[in-house]
C-alpha cells in the first residue's frame, strides 16, 4: 500500500546516498556539507547557501534584499562561497535559477547553460548553470 509519509524523506534521501555511495570511487567521494554565508548591516541584507559533495558545490540559494541589489553584494556572496569550492577541491559549480530571477547575473560572472526547461513555471524558463574550477 502507498501511503503520504513526510517523514520518510530523510530516509529515501539516505538510501540513495547509500546507493550512489557503494558505486563511486573513493576519489570522487567528500563528505556532505552545508554551507551558509549572510550579509549583515543591523540586519540580514542578504545570503548564499549550498551543499558540497562529490567535489561539486550547488548552490541552493543566493538572495538580496531588493533595495540592496546592485551595490555589489551578490557578488560577494558569490565569491565567497566560490572560494570556499576552491579551497575544499570542488571541481564544479551547480545552480538553477528562473528567467525572472538573475540568469545573466551568473552569465556574468563566467557561468554558462547547461540545460533549461523551458515554460517551467508556465511563461518562464528555469536554466541549470555551471561553472568548471578545473
Amino acid at each position: 500500500m502507498i501511503q503520504r509519509n513526510d517523514k520518510a524523506r530523510e530516509f529515501i534521501q539516505n538510501k540513495v546516498i547509500e546507493y550512489n555511495g557503494e558505486r563511486l570511487s573513493e576519489s570522487v567521494k567528500s563528505p556532505l556539507e552545508k554551507v551558509a554565508y549572510v550579509i549583515e548591516k543591523r540586519e540580514v541584507i542578504g545570503g548564499i547557501s549550498g551543499t558540497l559533495f562529490w567535489q561539486h558545490l550547488h548552490i541552493d540559494f543566493l538572495w538580496v534584499e531588493e533595495k540592496m541589489r546592485g551595490f555589489g553584494h551578490g557578488r560577494k556572496l558569490l565569491q565567497q562561497i566560490e572560494s570556499l569550492a576552491e579551497e575544499k577541491g570542488c571541481r564544479l559549480i551547480l545552480l538553477d535559477s528562473f528567467s525572472f530571477q538573475a540568469p545573466g547575473f551568473y552569465l556574468k560572472e563566467g557561468y554558462e547553460i547547461c540545460g533549461k526547461v523551458e515554460n517551467h513555471p508556465k511563461g518562464h524558463t528555469q536554466y541549470f548553470l555551471q561553472k568548471r574550477l578545473c
